[in-house]
Protein backbone atom coordinates (compact mmCIF):
# COMPACT_ATOMS: atom_id res chain seq x y z
CA UNK A 1 0.00 0.00 0.00
CA UNK A 2 1.38 3.40 -1.31
CA UNK A 3 2.18 5.46 1.88
CA UNK A 4 2.15 3.07 4.47
CA UNK A 5 4.59 3.19 6.92
CA UNK A 6 6.48 1.54 10.09
CA UNK A 7 5.70 2.36 12.89
CA UNK A 8 7.50 0.95 16.29
CA UNK A 9 4.42 1.05 19.39
CA UNK A 10 6.18 0.68 22.44
CA UNK A 11 4.23 1.40 25.69
CA UNK A 12 6.10 1.47 29.54
CA UNK A 13 5.96 -2.09 31.44
CA UNK A 14 4.29 -0.60 34.40
CA UNK A 15 1.02 -2.64 35.60
CA UNK A 16 -0.82 -3.07 32.10
CA UNK A 17 -2.48 0.18 31.51
CA UNK A 18 0.15 1.41 28.70
CA UNK A 19 0.11 -1.55 27.08
CA UNK A 20 -4.02 -1.66 26.72
CA UNK A 21 -4.61 1.96 25.54
CA UNK A 22 -2.03 1.13 22.75
CA UNK A 23 -4.03 -1.49 21.59
CA UNK A 24 -6.84 1.19 19.86
CA UNK A 25 -3.66 2.80 18.80
CA UNK A 26 -2.06 -0.44 17.41
CA UNK A 27 -5.56 -1.03 15.19
CA UNK A 28 -5.42 2.49 13.75
CA UNK A 29 -2.53 2.12 12.36
CA UNK A 30 -3.73 -1.48 10.93
CA UNK A 31 -6.82 0.47 9.89
CA UNK A 32 -4.94 3.24 7.91
CA UNK A 33 -2.56 0.53 6.07
CA UNK A 34 0.38 0.78 8.34
CA UNK A 35 2.46 -1.99 10.23
CA UNK A 36 2.73 -1.36 13.36
CA UNK A 37 5.91 -3.34 15.37
CA UNK A 38 5.79 -3.79 19.03
CA UNK A 39 8.21 -3.40 21.77
CA UNK A 40 8.29 -3.74 25.40
CA UNK A 41 9.13 -6.48 27.85
CA UNK A 42 7.34 -8.50 30.67
CA UNK A 43 3.93 -8.97 30.82
CA UNK A 44 3.61 -5.33 28.65
CA UNK A 45 4.86 -7.64 25.96
CA UNK A 46 3.22 -10.65 26.81
CA UNK A 47 -0.21 -9.24 26.40
CA UNK A 48 0.79 -7.09 23.42
CA UNK A 49 1.88 -10.68 21.96
CA UNK A 50 -1.05 -12.06 22.82
CA UNK A 51 -3.05 -9.39 21.14
CA UNK A 52 -1.49 -9.62 18.03
CA UNK A 53 0.35 -12.89 17.11
CA UNK A 54 1.06 -11.69 13.50
CA UNK A 55 2.90 -8.50 13.76
CA UNK A 56 6.35 -8.18 14.92
CA UNK A 57 7.51 -8.06 18.41
CA UNK A 58 11.06 -7.63 20.43
CA UNK A 59 11.62 -7.16 23.63
CA UNK A 60 13.40 -4.07 25.48
CA UNK A 61 16.08 -3.39 28.53
CA UNK A 62 13.27 -3.46 31.93
CA UNK A 63 13.48 -0.79 33.97
CA UNK A 64 12.71 -3.18 36.67
CA UNK A 65 10.02 -1.42 38.58
CA UNK A 66 8.87 -2.50 41.45
CA UNK A 67 6.75 -0.97 43.96
CA UNK A 68 7.21 -0.57 48.11
CA UNK A 69 5.88 -2.89 50.17
CA UNK A 70 5.07 -0.10 52.59
CA UNK A 71 3.65 3.32 50.79
CA UNK A 72 5.80 6.27 52.94
CA UNK A 73 8.72 3.91 51.21
CA UNK A 74 7.03 4.76 47.82
CA UNK A 75 9.32 7.66 46.69
CA UNK A 76 12.52 6.44 48.27
CA UNK A 77 11.71 3.38 46.61
CA UNK A 78 11.55 4.98 43.00
CA UNK A 79 14.56 7.02 43.77
CA UNK A 80 16.61 4.00 44.80
CA UNK A 81 15.43 2.57 41.82
CA UNK A 82 16.53 5.33 39.30
CA UNK A 83 19.92 4.09 38.40
CA UNK A 84 18.42 1.46 37.12
CA UNK A 85 15.77 3.07 35.13
CA UNK A 86 19.32 5.48 33.85
CA UNK A 87 20.75 2.34 32.88
CA UNK A 88 17.78 0.75 31.08
CA UNK A 89 17.17 3.73 29.21
CA UNK A 90 20.60 4.14 27.55
CA UNK A 91 19.84 0.54 26.93
CA UNK A 92 16.63 1.38 25.63
CA UNK A 93 18.00 3.83 23.25
CA UNK A 94 20.67 1.53 21.66
CA UNK A 95 18.13 -0.85 21.27
CA UNK A 96 16.04 1.45 19.45
CA UNK A 97 18.72 2.70 16.91
CA UNK A 98 19.51 -0.59 15.40
CA UNK A 99 15.50 -0.86 15.58
CA UNK A 100 15.35 1.45 13.23
CA UNK A 101 17.98 0.61 10.83
CA UNK A 102 17.60 -2.73 11.01
CA UNK A 103 13.94 -2.51 9.96
CA UNK A 104 13.90 0.22 7.81
CA UNK A 105 11.31 1.76 10.72
CA UNK A 106 9.42 5.08 9.43
CA UNK A 107 8.61 6.11 12.92
CA UNK A 108 7.71 5.73 16.85
CA UNK A 109 5.06 5.80 19.38
CA UNK A 110 6.63 5.72 23.23
CA UNK A 111 3.84 5.09 25.86
CA UNK A 112 5.68 6.88 28.69
CA UNK A 113 9.15 4.69 27.52
CA UNK A 114 11.80 7.62 28.32
CA UNK A 115 14.62 6.08 26.22
CA UNK A 116 12.74 4.99 23.26
CA UNK A 117 13.58 7.84 20.68
CA UNK A 118 15.59 8.35 17.95
CA UNK A 119 16.24 11.41 16.26
CA UNK A 120 16.38 10.48 12.74
CA UNK A 121 12.36 9.62 12.54
CA UNK A 122 9.36 11.52 13.74
CA UNK A 123 8.95 10.25 17.54
CA UNK A 124 5.14 10.49 19.40
CA UNK A 125 5.30 10.48 23.52
CA UNK A 126 1.99 9.60 24.78
CA UNK A 127 1.30 10.41 28.28
CA UNK A 128 -1.55 11.55 31.01
CA UNK A 129 1.24 13.01 33.09
CA UNK A 130 2.41 16.29 32.28
CA UNK A 131 2.54 16.83 35.41
CA UNK A 132 4.03 13.91 37.25
CA UNK A 133 2.84 14.43 41.63
CA UNK A 134 5.31 13.20 43.75
CA UNK A 135 4.55 15.16 46.75
CA UNK A 136 6.66 17.91 47.54
CA UNK A 137 8.66 17.22 44.85
CA UNK A 138 5.73 17.48 42.18
CA UNK A 139 7.33 20.95 40.83
CA UNK A 140 11.31 18.90 39.66
CA UNK A 141 9.70 15.98 38.64
CA UNK A 142 6.85 17.28 36.29
CA UNK A 143 9.94 19.79 35.05
CA UNK A 144 11.95 16.37 34.34
CA UNK A 145 9.41 14.84 32.83
CA UNK A 146 8.80 18.06 30.27
CA UNK A 147 12.20 18.03 29.24
CA UNK A 148 12.35 14.78 28.71
CA UNK A 149 8.80 15.40 26.48
CA UNK A 150 9.80 18.05 24.21
CA UNK A 151 12.32 15.92 22.42
CA UNK A 152 9.85 14.45 20.89
CA UNK A 153 8.01 15.22 18.01
CA UNK A 154 4.62 15.59 19.40
CA UNK A 155 3.25 14.65 22.63
CA UNK A 156 -0.37 13.08 22.61
CA UNK A 157 -2.36 13.18 25.63
CA UNK A 158 -5.26 10.74 25.70
CA UNK A 159 -8.20 12.92 27.68
CA UNK A 160 -10.07 16.02 25.98
CA UNK A 161 -8.47 19.50 25.93
CA UNK A 162 -11.08 21.38 28.08
CA UNK A 163 -13.75 20.58 31.01
CA UNK A 164 -14.78 18.35 32.16
CA UNK A 165 -11.81 16.22 31.55
CA UNK A 166 -10.45 13.14 33.28
CA UNK A 167 -7.16 14.07 34.52
CA UNK A 168 -7.38 17.05 35.88
CA UNK A 169 -4.21 18.72 36.44
CA UNK A 170 -2.14 16.05 35.73
CA UNK A 171 -2.57 16.45 31.56
CA UNK A 172 -3.14 20.01 31.59
CA UNK A 173 -0.34 22.74 31.78
CA UNK A 174 -1.12 26.38 31.60
CA UNK A 175 1.66 27.37 29.33
CA UNK A 176 3.65 25.21 27.36
CA UNK A 177 6.04 24.82 24.23
CA UNK A 178 5.03 21.39 23.64
CA UNK A 179 3.59 20.04 20.79
CA UNK A 180 0.54 18.74 22.64
CA UNK A 181 -2.68 16.66 20.71
CA UNK A 182 -5.55 15.84 22.97
CA UNK A 183 -6.80 12.72 21.85
CA UNK A 184 -9.61 12.15 23.97
CA UNK A 185 -10.38 9.20 26.48
CA UNK A 186 -8.34 6.12 24.73
CA UNK A 187 -10.27 2.84 25.23
CA UNK A 188 -9.91 -0.60 23.80
CA UNK A 189 -13.63 -1.62 24.59
CA UNK A 190 -17.26 -0.90 23.10
CA UNK A 191 -20.41 -0.90 25.48
CA UNK A 192 -22.78 -3.51 24.89
CA UNK A 193 -26.12 -4.59 26.09
CA UNK A 194 -26.04 -7.78 27.58
CA UNK A 195 -27.29 -9.58 30.52
CA UNK A 196 -25.64 -8.92 34.21
CA UNK A 197 -23.68 -11.95 35.19
CA UNK A 198 -21.79 -10.94 38.17
CA UNK A 199 -22.84 -8.27 40.79
CA UNK A 200 -18.91 -7.35 40.98
CA UNK A 201 -16.63 -7.54 39.02
CA UNK A 202 -12.55 -7.60 40.72
CA UNK A 203 -10.06 -5.86 38.11
CA UNK A 204 -6.40 -6.15 39.34
CA UNK A 205 -3.17 -5.10 37.76
CA UNK A 206 -0.26 -3.19 38.62
CA UNK A 207 3.71 -3.88 39.68
CA UNK A 208 4.16 -6.02 42.22
CA UNK A 209 4.78 -6.32 45.58
CA UNK A 210 1.26 -4.37 45.34
CA UNK A 211 -1.20 -6.39 43.33
CA UNK A 212 -0.16 -9.55 45.14
CA UNK A 213 -0.65 -7.52 48.69
CA UNK A 214 -4.25 -6.46 47.33
CA UNK A 215 -5.44 -9.34 46.43
CA UNK A 216 -4.63 -11.48 49.60
CA UNK A 217 -6.52 -8.69 50.97
CA UNK A 218 -9.34 -9.27 49.14
CA UNK A 219 -9.66 -12.75 49.25
CA UNK A 220 -9.82 -12.85 52.66
CA UNK A 221 -13.22 -11.04 52.44
CA UNK A 222 -15.04 -12.70 49.56
CA UNK A 223 -17.14 -15.02 51.65
CA UNK A 224 -18.81 -11.50 53.09
CA UNK A 225 -19.83 -10.68 50.14
CA UNK A 226 -23.89 -11.54 48.83
CA UNK A 227 -23.28 -11.99 45.34
CA UNK A 228 -21.40 -13.78 42.21
CA UNK A 229 -17.99 -12.54 41.83
CA UNK A 230 -15.36 -12.26 39.04
CA UNK A 231 -11.80 -11.75 40.10
CA UNK A 232 -9.44 -11.35 37.20
CA UNK A 233 -6.17 -11.15 39.05
CA UNK A 234 -3.81 -9.24 36.02
CA UNK A 235 -1.51 -12.32 35.82
CA UNK A 236 -0.44 -12.14 32.49
CA UNK A 237 0.80 -16.67 32.01
CA UNK A 238 1.34 -18.54 29.01
CA UNK A 239 -1.54 -20.42 29.79
CA UNK A 240 -5.28 -19.18 30.81
CA UNK A 241 -7.29 -20.94 34.15
CA UNK A 242 -10.55 -20.46 35.68
CA UNK A 243 -11.71 -21.52 39.24
CA UNK A 244 -15.17 -21.06 40.19
CA UNK A 245 -15.83 -21.67 43.74
CA UNK A 246 -19.45 -21.83 45.88
CA UNK A 247 -19.43 -18.68 48.65
CA UNK A 248 -21.49 -18.23 51.82
CA UNK A 249 -24.08 -16.09 49.69
CA UNK A 250 -23.33 -16.53 45.90
CA UNK A 251 -20.29 -17.82 43.83
CA UNK A 252 -16.68 -16.67 43.18
CA UNK A 253 -14.59 -17.40 39.75
CA UNK A 254 -11.38 -16.59 39.07
CA UNK A 255 -9.18 -15.89 36.32
CA UNK A 256 -5.33 -15.43 35.63
CA UNK A 257 -5.99 -12.85 32.85
CA UNK A 258 -8.30 -12.50 30.18
CA UNK A 259 -7.73 -11.02 26.50
CA UNK A 260 -9.36 -7.84 25.16
CA UNK A 261 -13.09 -9.70 23.60
CA UNK A 262 -13.40 -11.98 26.92
CA UNK A 263 -13.07 -8.79 28.75
CA UNK A 264 -15.17 -6.69 27.56
CA UNK A 265 -17.77 -9.07 27.64
CA UNK A 266 -16.83 -9.38 31.34
CA UNK A 267 -16.99 -5.70 32.10
CA UNK A 268 -20.29 -5.43 30.43
CA UNK A 269 -21.36 -8.29 32.42
CA UNK A 270 -20.92 -6.79 35.69
CA UNK A 271 -22.66 -5.04 37.31
CA UNK A 272 -19.74 -2.84 39.81
CA UNK A 273 -16.04 -3.52 39.53
CA UNK A 274 -13.61 -2.81 42.01
CA UNK A 275 -10.49 -2.05 41.03
CA UNK A 276 -7.06 0.10 41.01
CA UNK A 277 -7.34 3.98 39.85
CA UNK A 278 -4.94 3.75 37.35
CA UNK A 279 -5.78 6.11 34.33
CA UNK A 280 -6.57 3.50 32.12
CA UNK A 281 -9.00 1.80 33.88
CA UNK A 282 -10.38 4.80 34.31
CA UNK A 283 -10.79 5.42 30.95
CA UNK A 284 -12.30 1.95 29.97
CA UNK A 285 -14.80 2.62 32.93
CA UNK A 286 -16.11 5.64 31.38
CA UNK A 287 -16.14 3.84 27.89
CA UNK A 288 -18.59 1.49 30.11
CA UNK A 289 -20.24 3.87 31.83
CA UNK A 290 -19.31 1.68 34.91
CA UNK A 291 -19.92 2.06 38.72
CA UNK A 292 -16.80 1.59 40.19
CA UNK A 293 -14.76 1.28 43.59
CA UNK A 294 -11.15 2.22 43.44
CA UNK A 295 -8.37 1.17 45.94
CA UNK A 296 -5.59 3.37 44.75
CA UNK A 297 -1.71 1.63 44.97
CA UNK A 298 -0.24 2.91 48.81
CA UNK A 299 1.98 5.56 47.55
CA UNK A 300 1.43 6.18 44.05
CA UNK A 301 0.44 9.93 44.12
CA UNK A 302 -1.63 10.06 40.58
CA UNK A 303 -3.67 7.10 41.57
CA UNK A 304 -4.53 8.42 45.06
CA UNK A 305 -4.94 12.15 43.04
CA UNK A 306 -7.37 10.28 40.43
CA UNK A 307 -9.65 8.63 42.71
CA UNK A 308 -9.66 11.74 45.60
CA UNK A 309 -10.86 14.05 42.36
CA UNK A 310 -13.33 11.21 41.43
CA UNK A 311 -14.74 10.48 44.89
CA UNK A 312 -15.47 14.71 45.26
CA UNK A 313 -16.88 14.74 41.94
CA UNK A 314 -19.29 12.16 43.32
CA UNK A 315 -18.77 9.78 41.00
CA UNK A 316 -16.79 7.06 41.97
CA UNK A 317 -15.99 6.19 46.48
CA UNK A 318 -12.32 5.60 46.74
CA UNK A 319 -10.78 3.69 50.20
CA UNK A 320 -7.11 3.10 51.00
CA UNK A 321 -5.93 -0.57 50.95
CA UNK A 322 -4.79 -0.42 54.88
CA UNK A 323 -8.42 0.36 55.68
CA UNK A 324 -10.83 -1.15 53.18
CA UNK A 325 -13.31 -3.58 54.10
CA UNK A 326 -16.26 -5.48 52.01
CA UNK A 327 -18.91 -2.87 53.63
CA UNK A 328 -17.22 -0.14 51.80
CA UNK A 329 -19.13 -1.31 48.78
CA UNK A 330 -22.23 -0.17 50.11
CA UNK A 331 -21.15 3.59 49.62
CA UNK A 332 -21.24 2.55 45.62
CA UNK A 333 -25.29 3.12 45.60
CA UNK A 334 -24.47 7.26 46.60
CA UNK A 335 -22.94 7.75 43.82
CA UNK A 336 -23.35 8.82 39.93
CA UNK A 337 -20.73 6.13 38.35
CA UNK A 338 -18.61 7.13 35.36
CA UNK A 339 -19.60 8.26 31.75
CA UNK A 340 -18.01 8.59 28.54
CA UNK A 341 -16.61 11.82 26.82
CA UNK A 342 -17.69 11.64 23.40
CA UNK A 343 -14.74 12.46 21.12
CA UNK A 344 -13.78 11.32 17.30
CA UNK A 345 -9.91 10.69 17.04
CA UNK A 346 -8.51 12.12 13.62
CA UNK A 347 -6.35 9.10 13.16
CA UNK A 348 -5.05 10.45 10.00
CA UNK A 349 -4.04 13.53 10.51
CA UNK A 350 -2.08 12.68 13.91
CA UNK A 351 -0.19 9.95 11.47
CA UNK A 352 0.74 12.11 9.15
CA UNK A 353 3.47 12.94 11.17
CA UNK A 354 4.88 9.78 10.20
CA UNK A 355 5.15 11.12 6.43
CA UNK A 356 7.58 13.92 7.30
CA UNK A 357 10.84 13.49 6.62
CA UNK A 358 13.51 15.03 9.41
CA UNK A 359 16.66 16.54 8.29
CA UNK A 360 19.59 14.76 8.20
CA UNK A 361 17.24 11.40 8.70
CA UNK A 362 18.92 8.33 7.29
CA UNK A 363 17.36 6.63 4.45
CA UNK A 364 14.01 4.37 5.58
CA UNK A 365 10.90 2.64 3.72
CA UNK A 366 8.50 5.49 1.93
CA UNK A 367 6.37 2.93 1.40
CA UNK A 368 5.21 -0.78 1.85
CA UNK A 369 4.32 -3.15 -0.89
CA UNK A 370 1.13 -5.11 -0.79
Amino acid sequence: MQNSKRILVAPLNWGLGHATRCIPIINALLAYGHQPYLASDGIALSLLQKEFPDLPSFELPSYKITYAEKAKNFKIKMIWDSPKVLKAMKKEKKAIKQLVKEHQLDGIISDNRLGVFYKKVPCVFITHQLNVLSGNTTWMSSKAHQKIIKKFDACWVPDVKGKPNLTGKLGHLKKSKINIKYLGPLSRFEKIIVEQKYDLMILLSGPEPQRTILEEKLLEELQQYDGNILFVEGKIEEKKFIEEFETLNGSLTICNFMQSQELQTALNQSTKVLCRSGYTTVMDLAKLEKKAFFIPTPGQYEQEYLAKRLQKQNLVPYSNQSDFKFDDLKRLDTFEGLKQFESDIDYASLFLLFSKVKENSEPTSSSLST
